[in-house]
């Protein structure tokens, strides 16, 4: 579990047509002035495909990850019943053509982590091709694992370096992806809804930041329980929000507005087993971080359909 979590954080990141970030800046203005619309749109779109293809290339690299480290074990004659069979689904990436210029002053870093994301993800591929290969002909009962345990370096090499371009871009694109969002939210009437709830999914990516350090660190029952508490609030406050939207084509809205703060509740009580559990094994255990993932996962999927 090198990178536990690490989509969850990425992923609350993802906009679509109508979400959107409290308070435009001077960046926003620019936005609306010089590019409008179509510009925000653009950025939006990098954003989400980007976000989409980070989030199937870090789950396939995980699993090709998984499959090198089993490799290594049958390679140096251990006990592994079957090799996993690995598929890869990246259709988003296809879509990016180009970093829009509307990043302005960021573009050409985002463009430089972008290139360095490409060019590790086609390198994993490579290598795991290798890999399987190598496996596959059990060329192990020649070097006694060598070579798979050499490969097995390498992709980790590889994996990281991707992971940081992949991050490096999240963190470039917030600030444009969130100006081009206040433009297309500008007089939606759904705007103080999708304001709330991004604000929960703001408090969750800091919980699920803390929980993500203190799983591989040490367990802190206070600061766990602080951001506990600072995500209970924000919760609560979204779902004593009464949906009171006239025009009826949004009237379907209401129950997936609905949905997502029922499965926000259900990742306080998530959240409030792995407290108990961490506090009672002095670390949070894998089944529970397993758990939080998993159930953020439902907490985005009700907020993207949401917003969409």
């Amino acid at each position: 579990m090198r990178k536990i979590m690490i989509m969850a954080m990425a992923l609350s990141l993802a906009v679509v047509n109508i979400s959107c970030k409290k308070g435009a800046d001077k960046l926003g203005n620019a936005v609306l002035n010089l590019g409008g619309e179509q510009e925000a749109n653009t950025i939006i779109d990098f954003n989400n495909n980007f976000i989409d293809s980070y989030k199937n290339t870090s789950k396939h690299v995980e699993r090709i990850l998984k499959y090198a480290d089993e490799a290594v074990v049958r390679s140096k004659g251990g006990n592994v019943m079957m090799m996993p069979v690995i598929s890869s689904m990246d259709y988003s990436f296809s879509k990016i053509k180009e970093v829009p210029s509307g990043f302005e002053k960021d573009k050409a870093g985002i463009e430089s982590d972008f290139n360095i994301y490409k060019t590790k993800k086609e390198k994993i591929e490579k290598k795991f091709e290798e890999l399987k290969s190598y496996m596959n002909s059990e060329d192990y009962k020649d070097d006694k694992g060598a070579k798979a345990e050499n490969l097995r370096k390498e992709i980790e090499t590889e994996a990281d370096a991707l992971y940081l371009a992949g991050e490096n871009i999240i963190m470039k694109i917030k600030p444009a992806t969130d100006a081009a969002e206040e433009v297309i939210l500008k007089d939606h009437p759904l705007k103080n809804y999708i304001l709330s709830s991004k604000n929960v999914m703001n408090s969750l990516d800091s919980v699920v930041e803390l929980l993500g350090k203190q799983y591989t660190e040490k367990f802190n029952e206070a600061e766990a329980q602080k951001k506990y508490n600072e995500f209970a609030k924000a919760v609560e406050a979204n779902a004593k929000l009464v949906f009171d939207v006239k025009d009826p084509q949004y009237a379907y809205k209401k129950s997936q507005f609905e949905i997502f703060n029922k499965n926000a509740s259900s990742f306080l009580d998530t959240y409030r087993k792995l407290i108990r559990d961490a506090k009672e094994a002095g670390k949070i255990p894998d089944n529970n971080i397993q758990q939080i993932d998993s159930s953020y996962e439902s907490v985005l999927s009700s907020y993207n359909s949401f917003v969409k």
